[in-house]
């Protein structure tokens, strides 16, 4: 299992709605989501940034992540989202959302 933490600025003036989509995901998308090895996933929000966390459980995460990119459905949740979100300007290429390191963990 490997953890990650991810952040990405969410837009001002998009809060309520952010929130309103996540109270209620669609259930394909979450589907999908497990389907790709995606444990444990939780979303975090504090002064216009987003802090995600979640385990994957697989064994070749590149391949899972082009299965998740290439359902329609999440492409669709993906569109939706995707103006919402300011992606940080430090992020890796080919990031939306800047990956974490890890400095401490205990279980």
């Amino acid at each position: 299992m490997q953890r990650f933490g991810t952040m990405i600025h969410l837009r001002p003036g998009y809060e309520e709605e952010y929130k309103r989509y996540h109270a209620d995901v669609w259930p394909e998308v979450l589907s999908k989501m497990t389907e790709c090895n995606i444990r444990n996933y939780s979303v975090f929000f504090r002064d216009h940034v987003l802090f995600g966390y979640f385990e994957y459980h697989g064994t070749d995460i590149k391949a899972d992540w082009a299965k998740m990119a290439a359902d329609h459905r999440t492409q669709e949740w993906w569109a939706i989202m995707g103006p919402m979100q300011d992606p940080l300007p430090t992020r890796k290429a080919g990031e939306w959302w800047a990956e974490m390191e890890e400095v401490f963990h205990l279980d």
